[in-house]
């Protein structure tokens, strides 16, 4: 039988892909294909777009007998036109969301995949049987930790901790400022080592930024702080950093706080990913609790969840002991490797197109 189109539009350009694209879309196009199905991104920007004008796709996507269209996270009028000109015409079409609530893109779609169960509840009771909750699958599960330290940490030989985030982070939320046994590593949106000038000048901009003296000296303080590491994110050395590392950290502002029935602010519907990845390299994690994360980590078991800043010196000062890290770094690992895997969620998606219809 000859393999099913399906044709992706996306927020991102495919050759510099954001974390969600990467995630949840290029890294299914195998999967897809072993199930027999052609992917082919049919829209794809130069640089991130949520809003496309994609109308006039509309002919090409008939003409070329497609009978899926995927959009990944765009929205607007332009989109959604688009959503109901398919439908209508035949094509089933499925909207991917991971961090936001748009009803009127799951109404314009025949399906929607959403990345947590938190982010489909947030949608209309009306809406609810046509969402099903695609996470975002772990992408190196054959890279962890097969080393660890043997040592409490001290001032003179820390331990290691490494915060993975796909901003520049400009402060250490909710710690602020390590405790003295800890180094911790900031890895994100940041320039590369060898790239000193555009490092001033990201320093430079984020200070004048500040607008009293008390700001500008946390952002120094912050800036000048020999336990705080910031590193350029790359797909190679990020696994690498997390793989010597001690503890993963996801300390999150929770501010602005959620105050229904306003819509969720965006902290609150984050995937679970960040943790999934840290705890699949078999790091013992600390987290914020969001929905998400309180869906995967078992106080205790294989992780742990802090809100004060009491309770994340409470529960680092715990990891500080290496059978104890240990053994919850390798719990962490056994709890999510299956089940967030890339193959699970693969088989969610295309069950998701199954059940649409192949005929």
């Amino acid at each position: 039988m000859a393999p099913i189109k399906i044709g992706f539009v996306l927020v991102s350009n495919s050759q510099r892909p954001i974390p969600s694209t990467r995630i949840s879309v290029l890294n299914m196009f195998p999967f897809l294909r072993a199930a027999n199905f052609h992917p082919e991104i049919v829209f794809e920007p130069y640089e991130v777009t949520e809003k496309p004008a994609v109308s006039r796709l509309m002919s090409r996507l008939i003409a070329q007998n497609f009978k899926f269209i995927f959009f990944q996270k765009v929205h607007g009028p332009d989109v959604e036109q688009l959503a109901r000109q398919l439908s209508a015409a035949g094509l089933r079409t499925v909207y991917g969301v991971c961090d936001q609530v748009n009803a009127s893109m799951a109404e314009a779609t025949d399906a929607t995949v959403a990345t947590s169960e938190y982010l489909k509840s947030m949608y209309p009771p009306a809406l609810q049987s046509k969402i099903t909750v695609v996470h975002d699958g772990i992408e190196r599960p054959e890279i962890f930790k097969t080393q660890w330290n043997l040592h409490r940490g001290s001032a003179y030989r820390p331990l290691h901790a490494v915060l993975v985030t796909s901003f520049h982070l400009d402060s250490l939320p909710v710690l602020c400022n390590p405790p003295g046994w800890l180094n911790v590593s900031i890895v994100g949106r940041y320039p590369r080592s060898d790239q000193l000038f555009q490092h001033f000048r990201e320093a430079g901009w984020s200070l004048s930024q500040r607008r009293t003296w008390n700001e500008r000296f946390a952002y120094l303080r912050f800036l000048t702080n020999p336990r705080i590491r910031c590193l350029a994110w790359d797909a190679r050395g990020v696994y690498e950093t997390m793989r010597h590392a001690d503890i993963g950290i996801i300390p999150i502002d929770t501010q602005p706080a959620h105050k229904p029935p306003l819509p969720p602010p965006h902290w609150k519907i984050k995937s679970a990913n960040r943790l999934t990845m840290k705890m699949c390299v078999g790091l013992p994690v600390v987290a914020t609790p969001i929905p998400s994360y309180e869906r995967v980590i078992e106080q205790g078991r294989n992780g742990f969840l802090a809100q004060s800043h009491e309770e994340w010196i409470a529960h680092l000062t715990r990891l500080r002991d290496p059978d104890y890290r240990r053994a919850i770094g390798s719990q962490a690992r056994e709890s999510v490797l299956e089940g967030y895997s890339k193959e699970k969620q693969a088989a969610l998606l295309i069950k998701v197109l199954q059940d649409l219809g192949l005929d």
